[in-house]
């Protein structure tokens, strides 16, 4: 297990999550998937003190998805490595729905998830025990006044640094190039992570074996570029 240092923390935060949880009612296969399937993908906080046991398999890595919304890159991702475990935090129960319905017809069983302010997780789990963090197209609140809700901040980076093992990955992808920049100066300022881009085709570069997502969909479409950032735990 990987020492303290001054970039990381143990105070468990309060949640602080903004946004919605709710959105169109929930019915048919959705509604169902929240009633049947959840119960049964859900983990608890308490149950965050060893990750790999919430699996029926033991996987040799964890990962951690922060907001995946309709879930599309969490399950092509948990399709491809079966041998890791996958947990994916998502406080809004429509995407929750949605992405239950697709991993159930997928019939995968190395995912596990909880709706509830990833922040909370982060601060559950061991020191050291992720393998990766990905947070891919997070809210970007572009008022002014609303920029400290964002989710990259100094107290969640130092959440993610802890939970990451030396040597492990935490990758941010935004369509909005403020954000970007926002996050860029925010991890540098942090210094618990090195950034890995060598060329300026890093930055607009999908991540290998990338599947996308509905939003990255709606993006391109609509003409905004989105931007690859990968991050690396000192």
């Amino acid at each position: 297990m990987p020492t303290r240092d001054r970039h990381t923390t143990d105070a468990e935060p309060r949640s602080a999550f903004f946004g919605r949880r709710v959105g169109k009612t929930l019915r048919g296969q959705q509604q169902d998937a929240i009633a049947r399937l959840l119960p049964e993908r859900r983990f608890a906080l308490e149950d965050s003190g060893d990750p790999a046991a919430l699996f029926a398999h033991r996987p040799n890595e964890i990962r951690l998805e922060i907001g995946f919304g309709g879930g599309e890159h969490l399950i092509a991702h948990a399709a491809r490595r079966p041998e890791a475990g996958f947990i994916g935090v998502e406080p809004f129960l429509n995407g929750m729905a949605r992405m239950l319905v697709d991993l159930d017809q997928a019939g995968l069983r190395n995912v596990r998830v909880i709706d509830v302010d990833a922040a909370l997780v982060l601060a559950r789990l061991p020191a050291g025990s992720l393998a990766g963090v990905d947070l891919f197209y997070p809210d970007p609140w572009p008022k002014r006044r609303h920029w400290k809700r964002r989710f990259v901040n100094p107290d969640n980076l130092g959440l993610i640094a802890r939970a990451l093992a030396p040597g492990a990955e935490f990758r941010f992808a935004s369509d909005v190039p403020h954000y970007v920049g926002w996050t860029l100066a925010q991890v540098r300022r942090h210094g618990a992570f090195r950034w890995s881009a060598r060329t300026a085709a890093d930055w607009i570069e999908p991540y290998p074996h990338w599947s996308g997502t509905r939003y990255e969909q709606k993006a391109r479409a609509e003409g905004r570029t989105p931007t690859y950032l990968t991050f690396v735990r000192r």
